[in-house]
């Protein structure tokens, strides 16, 4: 098919399209059947002048409408994609070096009030443009990121009814798609209620699934289900398949801003539809033209690393509004969290509370001891007593329990150099976090704390807001609310040079990159499910974080515990994993900010092991996967930015295997001394977890190291070049 004006635009087709719909409700029956031929003609002529692809339906109406039909490729041609207006309703469609990877599927809006963009469509107008610049990330996964796209937006007018226009915007990169909807200021919808998109993914019914449970009361915290497609049900995103022919897809969404997030719904096998999550009323999106919805992104590669290499969820957001942002500081910390977890301590006051002043100042000690920047306390301000998790009313986020000295503890830590790292939890209740807002981060700007733990554990049904007429509303987490409160949160604490990391939050889709304040955030299963959670996490959860949660950016996973069996042997609650393997998460599972999870006393019966958490950085200068298959193994290669270190974590599932890794992302003729963690001969997950090995060897890019990792193992390896 042609490309659609070849780059070039118009604005008008025939007939202005608000007089064509008016003329065609009130015309007779046989004054529709002259429009419509009147219309024809005028499509056939158009498509003669510009090089529209019009295709006749397989019809024996002479006079129905031609499908018109644009198409547009990636930069290197391999991803193919084509919208088409057919009988009306617009469709699109993606290809992968030349196979269908996205059937024809649905594309549209509906409103509660308006005219939908569902049917009595037609292509008004179309550009094309392109784009490849290479811009820098002020702490990242990877410093510079090359953002590479070709570009079509269509315009879409009605046919029929009210004069209405709506843009699709596709951006086409080597990685994958994004497109999202546009609808530009007009008459019709100067404020308007969406109750859900048509937009659809169809896809192959056989493809294997990894996906978690959408829209359920906990959240993203679930284990991973690996199934066929056509046996998924509702299901969040990033949600990954693999193809019959081992195409690798994952569909997400990119730069939520003020738009309900969407879980996938399976209409019928292999049909996925994009269900925005509503509001307390049933309505999805509450706004007004102009307005644009979040993009939709489907990731593509060949197999399943390359879909690690993806940066288009970044290049799908917009550049950083919060100017200079070198107050957001990368870098590790302990803290006050693991011993609450493991009912050593409590977050509410009484005999064993966690958050006091002495127990404080000895987390700070062990930090500055071991070259931590910062120490959380959680349980620190009034409202942890009693059933909290119902109770979020009871917070007060500037008032401490007495025996903690906020003052005094914020004090000693910073003649450390160790900040104290805030906490508030919310249990959910956004209107008395608001109230507060203002206040919390004013005390915390004074007292020099520049990173806030943010909760939203809310059990009780959802995000909890109360209205003017005192109606308690509940939301769920990836509504517009919640969009809405994670932003305004996010722009209170950027006023004070704060950043924030949120647990039980909204999805991340990108925002890192337009609010680089929002250093990292939960969002999955992390580890403290290890210590109550029934069941624990599988020793295959980190070999399918990487394929799918962390797709979508930087998880606050909270490892480095290594007294693996802190329950002891017998109990069914422990670190589903070898001492290597726990060790390789910190380079595995990207965030900017990592937690030493364990309690201090523990890391020195394992200093071996603990030298590497000391030694690992959190901010790189270039990351690379290097080899890896969903649920089953992974390895990826990170470079420390502003160094010449490399460091590699590898790491399987409850399988033992062996991995050959090429070193080929070493500087070519320079030598390098690879220090290696690694399990021992006798290791495996369940028997005998602690058995590490450390050793030494000299290497250069044209080596492979083959690493032989144990059942639920791994290994952590650091590369320094060799002294001349």
């Amino acid at each position: 098919m042609n490309s659609f004006f070849n780059g070039h635009k118009s604005d008008r087709l025939f007939l202005d399209e608000g007089e064509q719909g008016r003329a065609m409700h009130a015309a007779s029956s046989g004054g529709q059947r002259l429009l419509k031929a009147v219309r024809s003609i005028a499509l056939l002529l158009f498509a003669g002048l510009f090089g529209v692809s019009l295709v006749a339906p397989p019809s024996g109406n002479a006079l129905a409408q031609p499908v018109q039909s644009v198409d547009v490729t990636s930069p290197d041609g391999g991803i193919s994609v084509n919208l088409s207006v057919e009988g009306g309703r617009a469709f699109y469609a993606v290809t992968y070096n030349g196979e269908p990877v996205v059937s024809r599927s649905r594309l549209g809006l509906l409103f509660k009030d308006s005219h939908a963009f569902d049917g009595d469509l037609t292509i008004a107008a179309s550009e094309t443009s392109s784009k490849d610049e290479t811009w820098e990330q002020p702490w990242g996964e990877r410093r510079l990121v090359r953002d590479h796209h070709n570009e079509l937006a269509v315009t879409l007018a009605s046919t029929a009814g009210p004069a209405r226009r709506l843009i699709v915007r596709f951006r086409v990169f080597d990685d994958g798609v994004g497109f999202r909807y546009e609808v530009p200021a007009q008459k019709a919808f100067r404020k308007v209620a969406i109750i859900n998109e048509l937009t659809e993914f169809t896809l192959q019914p056989n493809s294997t699934a990894w996906w978690i449970p959408g829209r359920e009361w906990n959240r993203y915290e679930y284990l991973y289900n690996t199934t066929e497609l056509s046996a998924m049900g509702r299901a969040h995103t990033p949600m990954t398949v693999r193809t019959p022919n081992g195409v690798h897809l994952s569909i997400h969404e990119a730069a939520l801003v003020d738009y309900a997030a969407f879980v996938l719904q399976q209409k019928r096998p292999g049909v996925l539809h994009a269900d925005l999550t509503p509001l307390s009323d049933g309505v999805r999106v509450k706004t007004e033209a102009p307005f644009t919805s979040s993009w939709r992104t489907i990731q593509i590669s060949a197999d399943a690393v390359g879909l690690l290499n993806s940066d288009l969820i970044l290049n799908l957001n917009e550049p950083n509004k919060l100017g200079d942002v070198s107050w957001v500081k990368p870098g590790k910390y302990i803290g006050i969290w693991w011993a609450m977890h493991i009912r050593e301590r409590t977050w509410g006051s009484g005999p064993e509370h966690g958050a006091t002043t002495s127990e404080t100042k000895r987390y700070m000690d062990f930090a500055a001891a071991n070259g931590f920047d910062g120490v959380l306390v959680e349980g620190w301000n009034i409202g942890w007593d009693g059933d909290w998790f119902n109770n979020g009313e009871i917070f007060r986020f500037a008032e401490a329990y007495p025996d903690f000295d906020i003052e005094e503890v914020s004090r000693y830590g910073l003649a450390k150099n160790v900040r104290l790292i805030g906490h508030h939890e919310t249990s959910g209740h956004v209107s008395n976090y608001e109230s507060q807002l203002s206040a919390a981060f004013d005390l915390y700007e004074r007292l020099g704390v520049t990173q806030v733990k943010t909760g939203y554990v809310a059990d009780g049904g959802g995000l909890r807001w109360i209205d003017d007429k005192g109606v308690t509303h509940y939301e769920w987490h990836d509504s517009q609310f919640s969009a809405r409160h994670h932003l305004k949160v996010l722009t209170e604490a950027a006023k004070r040079k704060i950043s924030i990391n949120a647990h039980e939050p909204i999805k991340d889709t990108g925002l890192r990159r337009t609010y680089p304040n929002w250093i990292a955030r939960e969002g999955a299963r992390g580890q403290e499910f290890n210590a109550w959670g029934t069941p624990p996490n599988t020793p295959e959860h980190t070999a399918i974080l990487p394929f799918t949660r962390m797709l979508s950016g930087p998880m606050d996973y909270t490892p480095g515990v290594l007294d693996l069996l802190f329950a002891g042997p017998e109990s069914p609650n422990r670190i589903p994993s070898t001492i290597a393997k726990e060790l390789s998460l910190y380079v595995v599972l990207y965030s900017p900010i990592q937690m030493a999870a364990d309690l201090p006393e523990n890391y020195s019966k394992y200093e071996e092991a603990f030298q590497f958490i000391k030694d690992v950085p959190t901010d790189w200068e270039e990351s690379r996967a290097l080899v890896g298959e969903v649920g089953d193994y992974v390895a990826f290669a990170r470079k420390k930015r502003g160094g010449e270190d490399w460091f590699i974590g590898a790491l399987t599932d409850e399988r033992a295997r062996n991995i050959d890794l090429p070193l080929g992302f070493l500087d070519s003729g320079r030598k390098y001394i690879a220090t290696i963690y690694a399990d021992g001969p006798d290791a495996h997950w369940e028997s005998n977890p602690f058995d590490l090995r450390v050793y030494h060897r000299e290497v250069t890019s044209t080596d492979r190291l083959d690493l032989v990792l144990a059942a639920s193992g791994g290994a952590a390896i650091r590369l320094r070049p060799a002294a001349p």
